[in-house]
């Protein structure tokens, strides 16, 4: 099955869905053939690092997870830039947005439900505010309450505080089909659910912060940079070889793709607005 290019005012729409509700889920945005790819690709490299569940609660003792997927080939670089999903957290967030992290998340048969939390709670921000991250959640098999889908608490992404992970919320499972997102504020509470069958539940967390804000992974070392300078522009853009706003982010005044990149653009900052022209 073939999914159908998302328009502007579909993107409008979903954006407008996440600023109002918090979340939102678009059915249908990934090919089932690229998800397959996706899901073939994870179990080869969980053999290939030897990936274990951590040993805490947080991130699962039944869960596996692999983190910093851009280092790991070409298949994992569609998903920052796919053309169903990236338009709407620019409109949530803004053009100059970057990558916070890229991981997956496999829940196992017999995992507990996750901690809520919000994605937020460790910016030092009075709440409510407005969205600084937009999490993206892509399911690479079914997401059902059964097994494991996403936990959602409506409505927080207005609150005044953050969750306390060691109480108990009531939520609900934001259930998709393969091949759907999940799109959310990073201060809407939310969790991984229970995995009550025999299955694994396999997502993308493809999540973006606003560019004025500390990215979950270092991307700049956590990128080897012969691999940055294979990626396509916009990729490096989103990996923060790039300059927000016409200032944060460069370096001695030199644009970071001119020096790191070996690329050939100026900074163009701000501070160029207020030259005096000779005459």
């Amino acid at each position: 099955m073939s999914t159908v290019a998302l328009n502007e005012a579909a993107f409008d729409r979903y954006a407008d869905n996440v600023r109002d509700d918090g979340w939102v889920v678009v059915p249908d945005a990934i090919d089932l053939a690229l998800c397959d790819e996706i899901a073939e690709g994870l179990l080869q490299l969980e053999r290939e690092l030897g990936t274990v569940p951590a040993d805490n609660l947080f991130e699962g003792l039944r869960t596996f997870r692999i983190y910093n997927l851009l280092i790991h080939g070409p298949l994992y670089e569609q998903i920052p830039l796919h053309s169903n999903v990236l338009p709407i957290v620019e409109r949530v967030l803004d053009p100059g947005l970057l990558i916070s992290s890229l991981s997956s998340i496999a829940i196992g048969p017999d995992e507990d439900a996750q901690l809520i939390h919000a994605d937020d709670q460790l910016v030092p921000l009075p709440k409510p505010h407005p969205p600084i991250i937009c999490n993206t959640m892509w399911a690479i098999t079914d997401f059902t309450e059964e097994n494991g889908a996403t936990r959602l608490v409506p409505g927080t992404h207005l609150a005044d505080d953050s969750p306390n992970p060691l109480e108990h919320y009531q939520s609900i499972p934001a259930e998709m089909a393969k091949g759907s997102v999940l799109v959310w504020v990073g201060s809407l509470w939310h969790g991984g659910g229970a995995n009550h069958t025999n299955e694994r539940r396999v997502g993308i967390a493809m999540n973006y912060c606003a560019g004025y804000i500390r990215q979950q992974e270092n991307q700049q070392l956590g990128i080897p940079r012969g691999i940055a300078r294979q990626f396509p522009r916009r990729l490096q853009e989103l990996c923060g070889y790039s300059i927000y706003n016409g200032l944060m982010g460069h370096i001695d005044k030199q644009h970071p793709g001119k020096l790191l990149l070996g690329g050939d653009e100026l900074a163009n900052l701000v501070w160029d607005l207020t030259k005096i022209e000779s005459t």
